[in-house]
Formats: C-alpha cells, sequence, structure tokens
C-alpha cells in the first residue's frame, strides 16, 4: 500500500472541508494533516518549519483572504510541494491564473470530485505527474 499523501486544506466551508477530508480518507491513501479557513492561518502554519506535506488543497473564495494569496505564497515557499484549487469559480480565466500562480490542477467543486480523488490516488502511487483529465 502506498504512503499516504500528508495532506493540508485550506476550505473556509466546515460543511464542505469536513466531506472533503471524509471522502479522500477513505477513498485515497491520504492523510489530513492540517486544515485552514482563511489565508493567514494557511500561511502561518505552512510557513512553520518541519511541516510534512506533500498535497495542499486550496479554494479561492475564503473567510479572509483568497486562495490566490495563498498559492502564491506557498509557491514561493515550498515549490516542490503538489497545489490543486479546488474552487466553483473554475472558470478558464481562474484555472490559467491559478496555473501560472502554482497550482498544478484545478478542479471545480460541483462536478470534478472524482478527478480530484483520482489525481490523488495516482500521486499516492507514485506517480510524479498524474494524467490530466481528457
Amino acid at each position: 500500500m502506498p504512503a499516504p499523501l500528508h495532506t493540508y486544506i485550506v476550505e473556509d466551508s466546515p460543511v464542505i472541508r469536513e466531506n472533503l477530508i471524509a471522502t479522500l480518507e477513505e477513498l485515497v491513501p491520504v492523510r489530513v494533516v492540517g486544515t485552514a479557513a482563511d489565508e493567514a492561518t494557511a500561511l502561518r502554519w505552512l510557513g512553520e518549519p518541519g511541516r510534512q506535506v506533500d498535497l495542499v488543497i486550496v479554494d479561492l473564495f475564503l473567510k479572509i483572504g483568497s486562495g490566490l494569496g495563498v498559492l502564491r505564497a506557498t509557491q514561493a515557499l515550498h515549490p516542490h510541494y503538489r497545489l490543486v484549487v479546488l474552487s466553483n469559480f473554475a472558470t478558464p480565466d481562474m484555472r490559467r491564473t491559478c496555473l501560472a500562480l502554482g497550482a498544478d490542477r484545478v478542479f471545480d467543486k460541483s462536478n470534478e470530485i472524482d478527478a480530484l480523488v483520482l489525481y490523488c490516488e495516482q500521486l499516492a502511487a507514485g506517480n510524479d505527474r498524474p494524467a490530466a483529465p481528457p
């Protein structure tokens, strides 16, 4: 069995956050190591030395701050972290912006959860460059 992906989730909705954690931990070798509901909390946690994180899942709209700020700062601090965006605002323009800020992938919350699960499965299996969805 593959080693679990140490995953940090930045999502302001408690319901979505808890459902996402339950889904990922049930279906994929994922261990959620922390969560944040706002940009400052996420950046403070991610900036602490010694954090073991393989994957950061970020929503764009947060209680305070934005997922774009999380992407920008995390990419600068930890360029080896896998960054994915999970948002209801995954328009073509926003996808391009997120990718330009260092996101590896952008998933739409409303219809791409299965693609996120598949991406996580491929990462956990050691596939360094998971296939893009069709």
